[in-house]
């Protein structure tokens, strides 16, 4: 079935049609439901081979991540993956995965640049100062940055109010009467985590109270399990715990529970960036911060900002979503 068939039904040009039909922004939403609508009906199925190298893409849009620390044992990141792969689909976008050390001698994101392999870049937990977007925006290859970064031009990201989550996280303690409030935060430089350390910080600050207690921790159970151990044993322990990620907050739970501290009139009050792990074995309900943002929105920045925009677009798709408190 060709494009002229489908063309001619519907009474419009057949270039009208392939640029629906290629997903391009000058072709009105009704006109696409229409063109794809009539494809579907017919059983059009594009010739992609032939598209590609009329429209000079590969459909395939690589998402970095690094080796060191590893997320991939963060549930969040993986549903994000999740996420993002599902949306480039509908588009017939491929999504894939590329893994960088930043030890290696030559990244494997731009050996994906300079062979072309990819369309345009999904970078995931960026660095407050990122030489890899640093890199990719002097060379002029379209990306998208999961997290924000000190650029000096203007570049596609899509974020979590990382900052306003554990302020917020603070100061609901400091209002239930917690004078000594602990961070139990990850122990590197990603943007993320410096912001959800400032959160906590300034909040302390604005409040007159003392850090004290806050440490850096490995990602892992085992870290925030030692770690809250170690604040406990403390001549002034803290009556508080915030964690930063839902990893070592299992781990701090788990201790609580081992001291029979999570629950009762003694507990100690712990709130978990992310909420509890799904393979938690703590069954009591752990207060939370939810990156809350509506169902697709995320993705749909993600397909703007990485594959619309290596069509030739010059905007920059950016973006932050709310972080809410969820009491145990």
């Amino acid at each position: 079935m060709s494009l002229k068939a489908i063309a001619k039904q519907l009474g419009i040009s057949v270039t009208t049609v392939s640029r629906a039909l290629n997903g391009y922004d000058d072709v009105s939403q009704e006109t696409r439901a229409r063109v794809e609508a009539e494809a579907q009906r017919r059983g059009y199925r594009p010739n992609t081979f032939a598209r590609r190298l009329k429209m000079g893409t590969i459909d395939a849009v690589g998402l970095v991540f690094p080796v060191r620390p590893a997320p991939l044992n963060n549930n969040v990141f993986l549903e994000m993956v999740g996420e993002i792969s599902h949306e480039l689909a509908r588009h017939d976008i491929d999504l894939l995965l590329i893994a960088d050390d930043e030890q290696a001698d030559k990244h494997g994101y731009m050996r994906m640049v300079q062979g072309r392999r990819v369309d345009a870049l999904i970078v995931a937990h960026t660095l407050d100062d990122d030489p890899r977007l640093a890199q990719l925006q002097a060379s002029g290859f379209p990306f998208l940055a999961l997290g924000r970064s000190r650029l000096a031009q203007p570049y596609a990201w899509f974020d979590f109010d990382n900052y306003a989550g554990t302020c917020r996280a603070t100061r609901h303690l400091i209002q239930q009467g917690h004078q000594r409030i602990a961070l139990l935060g990850e122990n590197n430089n990603q943007a993320f985590i410096l912001q959800r350390r400032n959160g906590y910080l300034d909040a302390l600050r604005e409040a007159g109270l003392s850090d004290a207690w806050l440490r850096s921790v490995p990602a892992t159970r085992r870290g925030g399990y030692q770690a809250t151990l170690e604040l406990l044993r403390l001549p002034e322990p803290p009556t508080a715990i915030i964690t930063d990620c839902n990893t070592h907050g299992d781990g701090a739970a788990m201790a609580l529970a081992h001291l029979g501290r999570l629950t009762g009139d003694n507990r100690v009050a712990l709130v978990v960036y992310d909420g509890l792990p799904q393979d938690s074995i703590i069954e009591t309900d752990v207060a939370a911060v939810i990156q809350v943002h509506a169902p697709g929105r995320g993705t749909a920045d993600c397909r703007y900002g990485a594959s619309l925009n290596r069509r030739g677009g010059s905007r920059h798709a950016a973006g932050a979503m709310a972080a809410g408190i969820y009491p145990g």
